[in-house]
């Protein structure tokens, strides 16, 4: 098995630890492999897009999600360390309105699946992050809507010390109760 896909606290949301393989040269691991994406983690997905962002430490992006093609996103951090967030926004799901959070870096190497119909986002806790997304259908910037970072309905305990750097549309999401969501 080149992977692993472990289940979170939010099932359909997995954390996928590779297989690294490591000598005196460095290491090689497969990032992405479809045949084992599909048997392990989502036989429908496919993905059509991906994204590298850089920030600087106590940026925080998201809460993001599209309210029509809803995009599946597997991340991963390839300089620095991140806290990633996802955030169950199915109606109708027994897990509605919950949260998981994960630290993703470069020196752990695992990857985060959120599925469509979650939303996301991540704080950069190293000096500077890069980050790395595939996406299962494109950004539509009128499809794109943002959660409120710190929802109070939501609770997610960010490991924040101060306050984060935060994009325009971030600062204005809405909460959970108030947002458009997909259906």
């Amino acid at each position: 098995m080149v992977i692993q896909a472990i289940s979170t606290a939010l099932p359909a949301v997995k954390l996928i630890k590779p297989q690294v393989f490591n000598d005196a040269r460095g290491f090689l691991f497969e990032s992405f492999n479809a045949f084992d994406f599909a048997r392990l983690v989502d036989s429908h997905a496919v993905f059509v897009q991906e994204n590298h962002s850089s920030s600087v430490k106590s940026v925080l992006r998201g809460l993001h999600y599209q309210i029509e093609h809803a995009q599946g996103k597997l991340v991963r951090v390839v300089r620095g360390k991140v806290f990633d967030v996802a955030v169950d926004i199915r109606q109708g799901s027994p897990t509605f309105g919950q949260w998981v959070g994960v630290y993703l870096s470069a020196a752990c190497r695992q990857q985060l699946w959120v599925p469509p119909g979650f939303a996301h986002g991540f704080l950069t806790l190293s000096d500077r992050a890069e980050f790395l997304y595939k996406t299962t259908d494109y950004w539509y910037p009128k499809f794109e809507r943002s959660i409120l970072w710190n929802d109070p309905e939501l609770r997610i305990e960010w490991p924040l010390h101060g306050s984060p750097i935060l994009a325009g549309k971030d600062m204005h999401g809405k909460r959970l109760s108030e947002a458009e969501l997909y259906e």
